[in-house]
């Protein structure tokens, strides 16, 4: 529990929320307890507990903060106790001992490799070298394993180290495993040559075999299954415009520009995935066929969950160009979703059913 606290924690400091923080802060004091039972993802404990407490302590220097992400740490260890290091997805914790990893036939590369800008802090603020042991060895079973045509697929064995299936997604599975190793390379003060080269071929490929352009002029990143194109993209996929903005200025001289105008030409498509929506909010996933470009084509993804994907990428491509579109389009953003909540909240005091 208290994930969202947790998660809050710098987002409350940097707004100078500063009783909302003391709040929170007393809460991963007194009541953020580490002997609990139960199942939980490797994942989303490093991203929004151990990157959220490694947030709060590096902008407070607060010491429960970092000791609670080093003991938290030391809980995801077992998960890592595999044939080839590659770690599972789900780890069991039990009241006073280590958990232990679950059983499971693959592990998912957003999962596993997102796990290295925390990690290697870990063992920055605790001396402990097994942190970035655990995720260095990540890399090397990556750079190690053939990868079709150098894309990396979504599915890997813990056991065996091969990949499961051939699917390749910028979004979901895949999509926050690029984004590491172009931020692992920047949080290094540009020393990991390993990220860096890792990103960039990535991105090649990436471009090589899933970067279309519709017929309306529109460019997007598909999804590729064992060689065949999805010709949809997700509203997760669409933080991609922002990283690759991000990753411009690094890349090889005659690339940058080229790499800033695909940024651009993909934060548009995620722009018009809302515009083209009955709400104007983006659907969870867009399709790019039989003639219709940019909309969901069925009602299992004709929802919005709160994703920021789209709205970062504006915040990225605003502060690389200054172009008031993006904040232009990120005030649109606000203004629907401000509506809809009082819509709802217009909605809800109707409703003769409310308790008086």
């Amino acid at each position: 529990i208290g994930a969202t606290v947790i998660d809050s924690l710098d987002t409350l400091y940097l707004m100078e929320l500063k009783e909302e923080f003391q709040e929170a802060k007393a809460w991963v004091e007194e009541s953020f307890h580490l002997n609990v039972s139960g199942e939980a993802s490797l994942f989303e404990v490093n991203i929004r507990y151990i990157g959220g407490l490694l947030s709060a302590f590096y902008l407070t220097g607060e010491e429960v903060f970092r000791i609670k992400a080093i003991r938290l740490g030391e809980k995801l260890l077992p998960a890592f106790n595999t044939p080839t290091g590659i770690p599972k997805g789900v780890v069991s914790f039990k009241s006073g001992n280590w958990g232990w990893a679950t059983a499971g036939s693959s592990s998912i590369l957003a999962e596993f490799g997102s796990l290295h800008l925390e990690f290697l802090h870990l063992t920055e603020l605790s001396g402990n070298q097994v942190f970035a042991e655990k995720v260095r060895n990540i890399r090397k079973v990556l750079r190690k394993i053939e990868k079709p045509f150098g894309l990396y697929p979504n599915f890997l064995s813990p056991v065996s180290g091969n990949w499961v299936q051939h699917h390749v997604s910028v979004g979901g599975l895949g999509d926050s495993f690029y984004e590491y190793l172009i931020k692992s390379w920047l949080m290094s003060g540009k020393t990991d040559m390993e990220a860096k080269n890792m990103y960039y071929e990535a991105l090649e490929a990436i471009e090589t075999y899933l970067l279309n352009v519709s017929p309306g002029g529109l460019t997007y990143i598909a999804e590729w299954r064992g060689g065949i194109l999805d010709h949809k993209m997700g509203h997760l996929a669409c933080f991609s415009g922002g990283m690759i903005a991000l990753g411009a200025e690094d890349a090889k001289e005659e690339k940058r520009a080229h790499y800033r105008e695909l940024a651009a030409q993909i934060t548009k498509t995620c722009h018009e995935s809302y515009a083209r929506s009955d709400t104007k909010l983006g659907p969870e996933a867009f399709w790019f066929n039989s003639g219709r470009e940019a909309v969901a084509t069925q009602l299992s993804e004709s929802y919005y969950i709160l994703r920021p994907e789209v709205v970062e990428s504006y915040m990225y491509l605003w502060r690389q160009t200054h172009n008031p579109i993006y904040r232009e389009w990120g005030w649109e953003v606000v203004l629907v979703s401000l509506g809809e909540i009082l819509s709802d909240r217009s909605r809800f005091l109707r409703d003769p059913r409310r308790v008086q």
